[in-house]
């Protein structure tokens, strides 16, 4: 077992070693920066990405592509590269992270941390992500930077043109058909976002989600702007929450490149809005909501934003939607 170990290691510090050699006699064009909009202040800002060479190459140069094609989507990369931060060690690349993005670790529960996912996934005081208790409303499941369509059957997504294909992310043919015409809500998390997620709404759901196997692509716009159907090739799981206001609200998440998992918390089948559901350990990683249609009102200010093809900051608990 240790010998597996040790020749993951090597492969992924030899990929890394490849990856700069390349960059340096193959580099990449300048590609357009991730533009959001600060919902508190409606302010246009400038995504500061982690890892954006590494992006950049992945999905925008020939030989990035075929490294992504050949290993780095591969389960093993992100498994190696997880577990070197569940290590003592890692705990130093903690307060460099948390100056370079800005974090802000007062509002966590503890500061101090044996591990770089330890830190990850962090909890947060309960006073520093305050529910929106209206029973009528949707709350955000995570904080991040968000994209709404009130009818995912006739939006654009990432790419003008492309339509999310909700067969192909479920690969349920009769629950898909739920959501054919309603609405879709989807979170992304960047690697400095708070990492827990939460329900969105009260009601009962399964005691297991449905997993769904697949790929490690990142879920970065940069990625998604050249391979806009990452989000039905990678590895997804989903559980249907059966809402007495709302009707039956999907709630699904998926992983990404250097997601070491997916892990569920919650426990039992009757759930509140804003009781954590589990998190995701290092990397970033997407919330995806669908909704019935004719279920939901999303708010107008994250339609028209997301209408201009810019997603919109979001915090844990903050109001979405209502019921329509």
């Amino acid at each position: 077992m240790k010998i597996v170990k040790l020749n993951k290691k090597w492969i992924l510090t030899s990929i890394i070693a490849i990856f700069l050699l390349l960059l340096v006699f193959y580099p990449v064009p300048p590609q357009h920066p991730i533009r959001y909009v600060e919902r508190e202040s409606g302010a246009i800002k400038t995504e500061k990405v982690y890892g954006e060479l590494w992006l950049d190459w992945l999905y925008h140069n020939p030989f990035g592509q075929a490294t992504l094609w050949a290993v780095a989507k591969r389960k093993f990369v992100t498994s190696v590269y997880g577990d070197m931060m569940d290590k003592k060690s890692s705990v130093e690349k903690v307060q460099p992270f948390i100056r370079e993005y800005h974090v802000d670790i007062g509002i966590a529960q503890k500061e101090h941390f044996a591990s770089f996912n330890e830190f990850f996934v962090r909890k947060l005081k309960p006073e520093a992500r305050p529910i929106n208790t209206d029973s009528l409303v949707v709350t955000s499941p995570a904080d991040g930077k968000i994209l709404a369509y009130a009818d995912v059957s006739k939006s654009d997504f990432y790419i003008k043109g492309f339509r999310f294909n909700v067969h192909s992310f479920l690969e349920n043919e009769t629950l898909a058909k739920k959501y054919d015409d309603g609405a879709m809500i989807v979170f992304r998390l960047a690697p400095p976002d708070y990492h827990r997620y939460h329900f969105p709404v009260s009601g009962t759901v399964p005691p297991q989600n449905t997993k769904i196997n697949g790929d490690y692509y990142s879920v970065n716009p940069l990625a998604l702007r050249k391979k806009a159907e990452i989000f039905w090739l990678n590895k997804r799981e989903y559980g249907v929450i059966k809402s007495p206001v709302f009707g039956d609200v999907l709630m699904s998440e998926v992983g990404a490149t250097m997601v070491g998992s997916i892990i569920q918390t919650y426990r039992g089948t009757d759930v509140q809005k804003g009781q954590e559901k589990g998190y995701f350990k290092f990397g970033g990683s997407t919330v995806v909501l669908l909704f019935e249609k004719n279920a939901i009102k999303i708010d107008d200010d994250l339609l028209k934003n997301t209408a201009r093809g810019l997603e919109t900051t979001i915090k844990m608990g903050e109001r979405i939607a209502e019921k329509k």
